[in-house]
């Protein structure tokens, strides 16, 4: 059986931490490759058109499937294993872009880079949710981006700098194997120090929160029933007058 975490604020934090590192040196991963894989299907000998076709439906697979991924991981609970899975393809998809021969190939491993974001995002992000209750979720995430952004940044400028000192694209991919074995070791790292949150939950945990949210503002005094309470000697609109505590039993007067 699988052993389920809680978190207080310390280890929550620690939890926000670590995920961001990991967030940073794989967005530099991805980020920086993303930067030249335009010109670099072009430099293969693709079209400009299969260029925005390849970037598009690496969009489409990087969105459309969390919705599969999602759902999978709320039906399993394999929440670790999911989001492991999704940083491998994209730590292994990146480097070969170096070693592809031509754009086909480029183009697959830049779809499969995305296919491994798809994967991960949602196991991951169930995870920050369920941690980040321990020391609120908008700083929590909002840490988590920021440290994210900071990867994006990283990335590209590495590999710019790389090309302007004559790397050349092969260079540019394989600079970025650096931040992507990085990453998976401080991935491996944060699986064996944190067990599987057990309220992360997905989509599924926060409408069940939102519910219980909204059971606990009806149980406040004045939201106990769907009628509207009316206030002695105030009107509800023209014409209609509430019965004062002097009035009471007495019928309101409708004019």
């Amino acid at each position: 059986m699988r052993r389920r975490a809680g978190f207080d604020g310390r280890s929550a934090l620690g939890f926000v931490l670590i995920f961001g590192v990991i967030s940073l040196l794989a967005d530099a991963t991805y980020e920086g490759a993303r930067s030249i894989t335009g010109p670099y299907l072009a430099f293969l000998g693709a079209s400009a058109a299969v260029a925005g076709i390849v970037a598009g439906a690496g969009e489409f697979v990087g969105y459309a499937l969390r919705l599969v991924s999602g759902y999978f991981t709320d039906r399993t609970g394999r929440f670790w294993a999911v989001t492991i899975w999704g940083y491998a393809i994209t730590f292994v998809a990146v480097p070969l872009l170096a070693l592809a021969g031509s754009w086909e190939i480029a183009a697959f491993l830049i779809i499969a880079e995305r296919l491994g974001k798809a994967i991960r995002t949602p196991a991951r992000d169930a995870m920050l949710s369920h941690a980040t209750a321990g020391m609120g979720r908008g700083w929590g995430f909002g840490l988590h981006e920021a440290l994210d952004q900071v990867g994006a940044v990283i990335g590209p400028l590495l590999v710019a700098a790389v090309l302007y000192f004559g790397g050349g694209y092969s260079g540019g991919f394989g600079i970025l194997l650096i931040p992507a074995a990085l990453a998976l070791a401080v991935l491996l790292l944060a699986r064996h120090r944190y067990q599987t949150p057990g309220a992360a939950g997905g989509l599924l945990a926060l409408f069940a929160l939102r519910l219980r949210e909204c059971r606990g503002l009806s149980s406040l005094p004045g939201r106990s029933s769907g009628r509207a309470r009316l206030r002695p000697g105030r009107g509800a609109g023209p014409g209609l007058r509430a019965p004062s505590s002097a009035g009471r039993g007495r019928p309101a007067r409708v004019g």
